[in-house]
């Protein structure tokens, strides 16, 4: 037990010993008037009187063990809930305004619900199911109004949606969100040699960096390949591959290049076809 600076009637709860301690030892701290609340407040607020703050927090403990408990249903330790509950607590005691007449209780509950919301969301499964407001908002509004385990029907999701105001496909989007699981990425156990897990259908064998790199270099050789190809060729030749073939839209005509050398499309076709196949060559001893 640690010592009680506060002259309090009880001690205070150590963070060693079972959960049942723990809860009957918070549940001894009486719950303070709105006078005393008030006048703690004031000294913490005005003086930074860390002593007013401790007893404020103190005597709010059972609060979040109760806030805490009503969220045992997704299978994280009570003891973890009531941790992050308790920061929700001293966030609030921090920010409270004794003059707006509002009692600590009825301020500290969002703050004290925000935290034990943001640590489900982060440990209930491996990948993060629900990210913007609408999301966390569907998240614990949905497990709570589902009536079973079996699949919503069309008329429980749209009820639902109204419900809530949002669109139906949100709802039946985070109903199968909640229904999946985490799967290993890995093999797990000893016969990994017949597991079948992600890994070996996820893999893409064009993102290896070996085959990758060898990729890039082929592009590159061919590229340059083809400039060397074409620095070969006469200015006519050059000038018809180019316009029939490397250019990305509006290939030209065998009648369009005749029109501008003067020469019968015959004659293009034949001098494109040589060009062709001098350059075929050259690329193949590339």
């Amino acid at each position: 037990m640690t010592t009680n600076t506060l002259n309090l009637p009880v001690p205070v709860p150590s963070a060693v010993g079972s959960l049942d301690q723990y809860v009957q030892s918070v549940n001894r701290f009486p719950m303070l008037t709105a006078e005393r609340e008030q006048e703690l407040a004031r000294r913490y607020r005005d003086a930074e009187d860390l002593d007013a703050a401790r007893e404020l927090v103190l005597s709010h403990l059972r609060v979040v063990v109760a806030i805490a408990r009503s969220y045992l249903g997704y299978g994280l330790p009570h003891s973890d809930l009531i941790q992050e509950g308790n920061i929700g607590l001293m966030k609030a005691v921090k920010r409270f305004d004794p003059d707006r007449g509002v009692r600590l209780v009825s301020f500290a509950i969002h703050w004290i619900k925000a935290e034990i919301h943001e640590f489900v969301l982060r440990n209930w499964r491996l990948v993060r199911i629900a990210t913007t407001k609408a999301q966390r908002k569907l998240f614990f509004n949905l497990r709570s109004m589902k009536p079973g385990l079996d699949s919503l029907t069309q008329g429980e999701i749209a009820d639902m949606a109204e419900t809530l105001s949002v669109k139906p496909e949100e709802v039946a989007e985070m109903e199968t969100r909640l229904s999946g699981r985490d799967v290993s990425l890995e093999p797990v156990g000893e016969d990994d040699e017949r597991s079948f897990a992600p890994i070996a259908y996820l893999a893409d064998p064009k993102g290896e960096p070996s085959q990758a790199l060898e990729a890039e270099e082929s592009a590159r050789v061919r590229t340059e390949g083809l400039a060397t190809a074409l620095e070969s060729l006469d200015p006519r030749s050059r000038r018809i591959i180019e316009a029939r073939w490397l250019r990305e839209k509006d290939s030209a005509t065998l009648h369009d290049l005749a029109q501008e050398f003067n020469v019968s499309a015959e004659r293009i076709r034949q001098i494109e076809s040589k060009a062709m196949q001098k350059m075929r060559g050259l690329l193949a001893e590339d």
